[in-house]
């Protein structure tokens, strides 16, 4: 098994498949090609760049397993140095979003290690099941190439033992797979804190971060010395901040009043607390925050209600976070919404001057997405910074690591 050479990475999303093809030669991995498949279904889409070129097509990709395939015939007829790149991968990593107890650092994707990672699948059934599909569908095309997970969970691991805890009847915790708090984004929060540490200035401060992964998906992380104190989500993603289509923080109440009076069914429930509820639900027109801002502008109640709200549970949580680290050195904004809507980033700082924010106006407004910025200003006691977070290739740089160390 070689770990260097050419490592094509795929993270899975609930309804879009990313990949990047990294040349690892080199100290860092380089990314020759990326690209995403979307909307996935009959009219998918897959948009890709490589040497410089963008391109996109429509393709029929009902299911991940299906996009996989697509993207490696995708990848056979280009050719570098005559070769295709199809034919230059040595290693494949892939992000599974649960590990539960087992899977706690980068592991290698044998057959024995697939059959506990199906056993996983209820802990999250939108997650985990479409990236097994995509990891049988690249052993079936390249049975011969070595495969290597990299988990969400495993980052929130070693969270204190009273943060990870619900306080719940005892023989509900002490299972073969505990009901604890488990965290996920953890590769995002991860590279946010990893990236900080390599650009900020060396006098600065920098034990006590609180990172803020803000997409589809949202959640918030407290962290000291690069280590998670606390996160937002929990048994599963559903918990925290608010979300597209997911609620966060719920009193559990609710769900067991709906059972009760028959008015929902678990199945139902799931349905609305994944896909109809955050966002979507308290706006009641859409889940994508950019055109929340447009409506917002327009005079939309809805929307109004749904921003406002997502932007005071995001400030609640960094209130929070900092009793937690004893105060922060810096706020780090990650995600599609953390780079690319500034209006967002200022109202979640918006009345954060008491513990030491000053938001530098005009540099959230001209930050430039692809790119670190600060967007405090130079005497702000709290920084501010926005980190476009790539998963893809911290999922390179481990499944190298896991292979080297299976090497020696």
């Amino acid at each position: 098994m070689n770990s260097d050479g050419n490592i094509l990475v795929f993270n899975s999303g609930s309804s879009s498949l990313k990949f990047q093809l990294f040349d690892m030669d080199a100290t860092m991995p380089a990314s020759t090609v990326r690209g995403t498949v979307r909307n996935l279904g009959d009219d998918a889409i897959c948009e890709w760049a490589y040497g410089g070129k963008r391109e996109h097509s429509s393709v029929s990709a009902c299911d991940h397993g299906t996009a996989a395939r697509y993207v490696l015939e995708l990848l056979e007829p280009i050719t570098n140095a005559d070769q295709s790149l199809l034919h230059t991968i040595t290693a494949m990593g892939h992000r599974i979003v649960h590990g539960g107890d087992t899977f706690t650092a980068p592991t290698l994707l044998t057959s024995r290690a697939l059959t506990a990672l199906d056993a996983l699948s209820p802990l999250a059934p939108l997650h985990n099941p479409p990236a097994l599909a995509v990891v049988r569908a690249c052993q079936e095309r390249l049975p011969d190439i070595p495969m290597a997970a990299v988990f969400d969970t495993a980052f929130f691991h070693e969270l204190p033992d009273y943060a990870r805890a619900y306080a719940l009847p005892a023989k509900w915790i002490k299972g073969s797979q505990p009901i604890r708090r488990y965290g996920f984004h953890g590769l995002a929060h991860r590279y946010m804190a990893e990236c900080f540490s390599a650009i900020h200035p060396p006098d600065t401060p920098s034990s006590r971060l609180i990172t803020l992964q803000l997409g589809h998906g949202c959640s918030a992380a407290a962290l000291r010395d690069g280590h998670p104190l606390e996160t937002s989500m929990g048994f599963t993603p559903l918990e925290g901040l608010i979300m597209a289509t997911r609620p966060g923080d719920v009193d559990a109440g609710v769900v067991l009043h709906l059972l009760e009076d028959g008015a929902r069914t678990a199945s139902n429930l799931s349905e609305d607390l994944n896909h109809r509820a955050g966002l979507l639900g308290l706006s009641g027109v859409s889940a994508d925050m950019g055109e929340l801002l447009a409506l917002e502008a327009q005079g939309h109640c809805g929307a109004h209600l749904a921003i406002e709200a997502f932007c005071h549970r995001a400030r609640k949580y960094l209130g929070a976070y900092q009793v937690v680290l004893g105060g922060a050195d810096a706020i780090l904004f990650g995600g599609g919404i953390g780079e690319h809507a500034p209006e967002i980033r200022a109202r979640i700082c918006a009345g954060l001057s008491w513990c030491g924010l000053e938001l530098d106006i005009q540099a959230n407004e001209a930050a430039t997405p692809g790119t670190e910025e600060r967007i405090s200003t130079t005497d702000s006691r709290l920084a501010a910074y926005v980190i476009p977070v790539n998963e893809e290739a911290l999922i390179a740089q481990d499944t190298r690591r896991c292979l080297s160390t299976l090497l020696t």
